[in-house]
């Protein structure tokens, strides 16, 4: 691995940088999106029972809000209504809007920055290739002024340059794009459930207060 490091020569180390940032974006996403942080299964259900007879105290409210993202939305609306018993419809609804905006935020953390190594590594690996295609230009011109017999010394060095960065720029790519649709999709499918939720939540709210 070395060898090849020193065969594609310094524009591989901007490759090198993004390939530690996008792992360590990819395994903070992988832990950060787990469902039991953001919408476990019967989560809901258990709201709803609490909040069947009365508003639960601020400690329960509180616990629910700290259990999950979807919790804290839940307990947003508990919050409004323990704040003011009179809350109308659209309080309520605006105040976990609000929340839910705040939680949809947290949930696309890091994910425009692994989008952006996903577009700039193969840039990067252009780089590097133009700057061996530049050596290799280099190798061919003699002490004549003219295209000369060159350098094969040289003119290997510019060809692994330019091959080694086009290829780790593909490397560091392919899988960040593949990673960054992936947590894009489960953001986007825990914001349905996260909405759905909230909608059914407000439902239940509202018929026990008439």
């Amino acid at each position: 691995m070395l060898s090849i490091i020193q065969a594609a020569g310094w524009p591989i180390w901007p490759l090198i940088a993004c390939s530690v940032l996008a792992l360590a974006l990819i395994c903070e996403r992988f832990i950060s999106l787990k469902t039991a942080r953001i919408a476990p299964p019967k989560l809901l259900d258990e709201a709803i029972t609490v909040s069947s007879r009365s508003l639960p105290t601020p400690d329960v409210v509180n616990q629910l809000a700290q259990s999950s993202a979807l919790g804290e939305v839940l307990a947003s609306g508990l919050r409004a209504l323990n704040n003011n018993p009179q809350c109308s419809e659209a309080d309520l609804r605006a105040t976990m809007e609000g929340s839910g905006r705040a939680v949809a935020h947290r949930l696309e953390k890091y994910l425009s920055a692994l989008g952006t190594i996903a577009s700039a590594a193969p840039l990067l690996g252009l780089l590097g290739t133009v700057i061996g295609m530049i050596e290799i230009f280099g190798s061919q011109t003699g002490g004549t002024g003219a295209m000369g017999s060159g350098n094969p010394a040289q003119l290997a060095h510019g060809i692994s340059i330019a091959l080694y960065n086009t290829a780790f720029g593909l490397i560091v790519a392919i899988p960040a794009l593949i990673f960054w649709r992936y947590f894009r999709g489960r953001v986007d499918a825990y914001l349905l459930t996260l909405e759905l939720a909230s909608e059914q939540f407000v439902r239940h709210i509202l018929r026990h207060r008439k």
